[in-house]
C-alpha cells in the first residue's frame, strides 16, 4: 500500500495533530484517510484526525505522521499523493491520483474508471 505525504502536507498535518484536542492515545493519533461516495464526480476523499483507527486499517508511518487507511478505501488509494497547496483563491490539501480518470473542478472529488457511483452536482 503506498500513501504518499508531501513535505508540506507532512507539516501542516503535524501542526493539526498537535491542536487537535488530547484524546485517549497519543501513540497512535494520526490521520484516516478514505473515500467515499459523493462529490461532483462520484467519488469524495476524507481525512479524519483519529486516535482510534479501525481494525482493519492499513497503517503507514509517513515521517512523523501515521496514515491509517480505510480498508475499502485502499484499491482507490493505492499510489496517491497527498499535498497542501496555498494560493489566493484556495488552499488546502490535494490528492494526485494515478487511479482516477477524471476529476472535478474543486479537486475533492474524482472519478475511477466504470466502477465510479453517479456524481452528486458541486454546489
Amino acid at each position: 500500500m503506498s500513501v504518499t505525504l508531501t513535505e508540506k502536507a507532512e507539516f501542516r498535518l503535524r501542526a493539526f495533530l498537535r491542536g487537535s484536542s488530547p484524546e485517549n492515545d497519543d501513540a497512535k493519533k494520526g490521520i484516516r484517510v478514505s473515500v467515499k461516495d459523493g462529490g461532483c464526480s462520484g467519488y469524495e476523499y476524507g481525512i479524519d484526525i483519529t486516535s482510534n483507527p479501525q481494525a482493519d486499517d492499513l497503517v503507514i508511518q509517513q515521517g512523523k505522521v501515521l496514515v491509517y487507511v480505510d480498508a475499502k478505501s485502499a484499491p482507490l488509494l493505492e499510489g496517491v499523493v497527498i499535498d497542501f497547496v496555498e494560493g489566493v483563491m484556495d488552499s488546502g490539501f490535494k490528492f494526485t491520483n494515478p487511479n482516477a480518470s477524471d476529476t472535478c473542478g474543486c479537486g475533492k472529488s474524482f472519478t475511477a474508471g466504470d466502477c465510479t457511483p453517479t456524481g452528486i452536482p458541486c454546489s
